[in-house]
């Protein structure tokens, strides 16, 4: 099965993706387009392909063959920060922050590049308070207010991954990547984190991709699921309709469906 798609509608495609490490294909072929206003989950066994293919869409690693479309425009050559400047943003799975500043400098470093705020001696974020202030809404959104002043460094696990998701939303990209979003978290912090994604699509405007092992985080938050195995895209489709599916159920689960 395969999703339609409405090409109206469509922002960010992949056509036949692929990638080799010397002679072991880790991505063949994946082609998927992505519609605004709708997340999709990246899900497979160990080794399918997941991580790859989310390197290859947002910079990290170049393609060996085909190509990645965003707004139109072919970004398969195009360098990590140059696909971040056309609005491709990615969270990763460990968390990615200046350590040595304040919870809101973090913020509003990444608000003041957002809307390119020049670095000076004349003018610096800090004294600019529209960027504070900006910085100050994230930091609410993500419910680390009451911690604008601590290092980053001095964050538990689970409010530094609140922090990297404020400061993707701070960023305000057009493509949200979610690399295993709650992973070591808390069930609270999770919750936090869970909310945000769910508020992101509800913009209508974004596309969200997600990497999560959960299963039910994926059933929850997903418009569609996409199946990864051994680098080939296997499954395409609604939530409902993929997690049944008895092909899906042998590559991920490992095992047969149980009988109805």
């Amino acid at each position: 099965m395969r999703t339609t798609t409405d090409s109206r509608r469509v922002l960010l495609e992949t056509r036949d993706l692929t990638i080799n490490f010397g002679g072991h294909v880790a991505v063949n072929k994946v082609s998927c387009a992505f519609e605004r206003g709708t997340l999709t989950s990246i899900v497979g066994p160990n080794g399918a392909g997941k991580t790859t293919y989310f390197n290859l869409i947002s910079g990290q690693l170049r393609a060996t063959g085909g190509s990645v479309i965003l707004a139109g425009e072919d970004i398969t050559h195009l360098s990590v920060p140059a696909r971040a400047d056309k609005g491709l943003r990615r969270a990763f799975q460990l968390t990615n922050l200046f350590p040595g500043l304040s919870v809101l400098e973090n913020v509003r470093l990444a608000v003041a590049a957002r809307h390119r705020v020049g670095y000076n001696f004349w003018q610096r974020a800090s004294r600019r308070r529209d960027i504070t202030e900006r910085a100050m809404y994230y930091l609410e959104r993500v419910r680390l207010a009451h911690r604008a002043d601590v290092p980053a460094a001095a964050l538990p696990h689970g409010d530094q991954r609140k922090l990297e998701v404020g400061l993707l939303l701070a960023l305000e990209p057009k493509v949200f990547m979610f690399d295993e979003p709650t992973a070591g978290m808390s069930l609270d912090d999770a919750t936090v984190i869970l909310e945000l994604i769910a508020e992101i699509k509800q913009q209508k405007d974004k596309v969200i991709l997600l990497v999560e092992h959960k299963m039910d985080i994926v059933r929850t938050l997903s418009d569609r699921i996409i199946v990864l195995h051994n680098g080939e895209l296997l499954e395409d489709g609604e939530p409902e309709t993929v997690i049944a599916s008895t092909v899906v159920q042998e590559a991920y689960l490992g095992a047969a469906p149980a009988a109805p």
